[in-house]
């Protein structure tokens, strides 16, 4: 890690190209692959997800993994995938964090057309670069699963949701939630806080407090570490889903079940296909029936009919007979949100554009 940093010192002096020659990129024996993230890899959460997955890539046959965490989504993102690639010979970079998209991923995919890129999240278009994989999973089955139990769960009928910003992704893992729990009883309400960016853990660790002092008795979160919000209802004596990863360790008494990435699904298929030379897809998606997502452990308060429900349900998902959004479904506003007799399929692209909250959501976008 030490001599990549001071080669992205020595690159904003000197041209790469004259540095190392881009045609030494690909005489590497083995496959290098570099993995990126925004924050420190045993984070419990987000960034701890993807390491997972690289720890699994890592024990492919010849594959080599270069990784660097605490990468801000600022221009140091573009300096470390450079790096990657000129000095470890990397031909495939996972960018994991969302914010390296724009314009950092995009950049450096025109830069080097024929090293491949994937990046976590939604935002591949047509027009972007074709070197470019947008891979993601559709988590929000496990979020839905997350409100079932947390629906069964609850005394309070409230329940808390901590947020770092509202973006499509997001709102449809909090509405995933709420229908989940409001498919057990429709009078649950979902109060959300958004504390403004993906880790911040004083706000993250007051929204908690708030929450729970307005009586939420369940809470969840999408924020990179849910390790603060976890631990903080635990201590309030408040019951927990969990979220990225599991966090069943931070809380023995009061964690209920957790929505999972198993990112190791997409990576192994982009890798093989890496070394095969095929095509590479530019939006690869799956949930819980392909392995992209899974659930935690159901904790030790989880009640049987909470486990029988939950589980009919993931049966359902798996089989694809399961659709979370269909009409009429009204937004907290008081609007149609879905129309009557429409529905959405879990591959509907228009549910990466999602802008409104659900009814029973206390909060704003």
């Amino acid at each position: 890690m030490t001599s990549r940093r001071n080669f992205i010192k020595s690159a904003s002096l000197l041209t790469l190209g004259n540095i190392l020659p881009i045609q030494s990129v690909f005489a590497a024996p083995k496959t290098t692959v570099g993995v990126i993230y925004v924050g420190a890899r045993g984070d419990y959460g987000y960034n701890q997800a993807q390491a997972q997955a690289a720890a699994v890539i890592r024990k492919m046959p010849d594959v080599k993994v270069v990784e660097e965490e605490n990468v801000p989504e600022t221009i140091a993102v573009q300096k470390t995938m450079e790096a990657m690639i000129e000095q470890d010979g990397a031909t495939l970079i996972f960018a994991t964090s969302f914010g390296y998209f724009d314009p950092h991923v995009l950049k450096m995919a025109a830069k080097y057309p024929k090293v491949r890129f994937a990046h976590c999240g939604g935002l591949w278009k047509q027009g972007n670069p074709s070197n470019i994989t947008s891979y993601f999973g559709y988590i929000d089955e496990c979020q839905y699963l997350n409100g079932v139990v947390a629906g069964h769960m609850t005394k309070s009928k409230k329940l808390g949701f901590v947020a770092a910003k509202p973006i499509p992704q997001v709102l449809r893992n909090i509405n995933s939630f709420t229908l989940g729990a409001q498919s057990v009883d429709p009078s649950i309400t979902t109060q959300v806080i958004f504390t403004g960016d993906w880790s911040m853990p004083v706000k993250e660790a007051e929204a908690t407090n708030s929450l729970v002092d307005q009586g939420c008795d369940v809470l969840t979160c999408h924020v990179d570490g849910p390790k603060v919000v976890v631990e903080t209802a635990e201590k309030r004596g408040a019951m927990s889903c969990g979220y990225h990863a599991s966090q069943a360790a931070l809380a023995p008494k009061g964690y209920l079940t957790g929505a999972e990435w198993d990112w190791a699904t997409p990576y192994k298929q982009l890798v093989t296909g890496a070394q095969a030379g095929t095509p590479q897809p530019n939006v690869l998606r799956g949930g819980l029936k392909e392995g992209f997502v899974k659930m935690s452990p159901y904790g030790a308060k989880v009640t049987a009919a909470a486990k029988q429900n939950a589980d009919s349900i993931k049966t359902s998902m798996v089989a694809g007979n399961f659709v979370i959004f269909k009409g009429p479904m009204k937004d907290n506003k008081g609007g149609m949100a879905i129309a009557s007799g429409a529905s959405h399929a879990q591959t509907d692209y228009t549910l990466e554009s999602m802008n409104y909250l659900v009814a029973g959501v206390v909060g704003q976008i």
